[in-house]
């Protein structure tokens, strides 16, 4: 995720617009990285599902 952020604050303002209907590598990189917090959430949540669907275990502990 860093890296993908720093290459946007690298390249400043120039970074948020596109020069034509392709993104260049630095933005798919930043766009990906930040899909990838909410990839890694969707597992945990389907993880949690079928341990207390499938399995029968106990539902995880709510602060």
């Amino acid at each position: 995720r860093g890296l993908g952020e720093l290459a946007v604050r690298a390249r400043g303002a120039r970074s948020l617009v596109s020069d034509g209907d392709e993104l260049d590598d630095a933005q798919l990189l930043y766009l990906f990285t930040r899909a990838d917090t909410i990839y890694g959430g969707s597992d945990e949540i389907e993880r949690n599902i079928i341990a207390e669907r499938v399995l029968g275990l106990p539902r995880e502990a709510r602060p």
